[in-house]
């Protein structure tokens, strides 16, 4: 596609970066789209974040739809070892699950999971993840917050641990006495869970009728009261 290339690219005159011919009105429709796909595939796969629909929608034509391409595009990458993933408000590029043990043996299990993320989840312990799994659900929360629904301090060293993971940040301050900050999880948290956003989380009710999460012992400050012994437990493991 010399011609192609050529055209699609002209300078502007000014010396920034040529244009790009989004359009590609000189090519058939056939090959117009297969650029497109080409394109996108390429965006996403040298980005290491994932990649949004606006930012694709800069090197497509005006009237091209984003979701069609990446649609094509992941029913040619079906049977191969890896597939885009609509993974914290975009697309990336992430290997199949099933390849998981392979990458690990390879690279070693500090290498992270097989569907994308830094494997900082890996790290936590129950403690931890109970308090994520409580910002996740009911953010933006304060630390004395989330220490009322275990009936016990949530230690500032869990949410420096599950600061320095970069699962979690500081949200907005509290309109409450002496205004304390809150904690909001992060788009590397949607990335760790493979979750394009928190409308994607378990629904709540569902938890609950599963018996894995009740709201009411949450408010009430009776959940898993076995959380302080391990927390402690964690402390003096730290400790030592």
């Amino acid at each position: 596609m010399a011609a192609g290339s050529t055209k699609a690219r002209r300078d502007n005159g000014d010396g920034q970066r040529p244009l790009l011919d989004r359009e590609l009105d000189h090519l058939p429709p056939e090959a117009r789209w297969r650029e497109w796909m080409h394109r996108v595939e390429a965006t996403i796969f040298a980005a290491s974040e994932p990649v949004g629909r606006e930012t694709l929608a800069k090197i497509v034509g005006k009237s091209c739809s984003v979701d069609l391409l990446i649609d094509d595009i992941r029913e040619e990458l079906r049977g191969r070892p890896y597939d885009l993933v609509a993974v914290a408000g975009g697309w990336k590029h992430l290997t199949r699950p099933a390849y998981a043990d392979a990458i690990r043996s390879a690279f070693g299990s500090a290498f992270g999971t097989a569907v994308g993320g830094n494997g900082h989840a890996k790290d936590l312990t129950q403690p931890d993840v109970l308090v994520l799994m409580c910002i996740a659900y009911f953010q933006p929360i304060t630390r004395a917050e989330l220490s009322s629904f275990f009936g016990k301090e949530v230690s500032r060293d869990l949410i420096g641990h599950l600061r320095g993971a970069k699962l979690i940040a500081a949200g907005p301050r509290s309109p409450t006495p002496g205004a304390p900050y809150t904690y909001v999880t992060t788009k590397e948290f949607l990335l760790e869970f493979g979750l394009d956003t928190l409308r994607d989380l378990p629904d709540f009710e569902a938890l609950e009728d599963a018996g894995l999460l009740s709201k009411e012992k949450l408010l009430a400050g009776d959940i898993m009261p076995e959380f302080a012994a391990r927390q402690e437990d964690v402390g003096d493991e730290t400790s030592e």
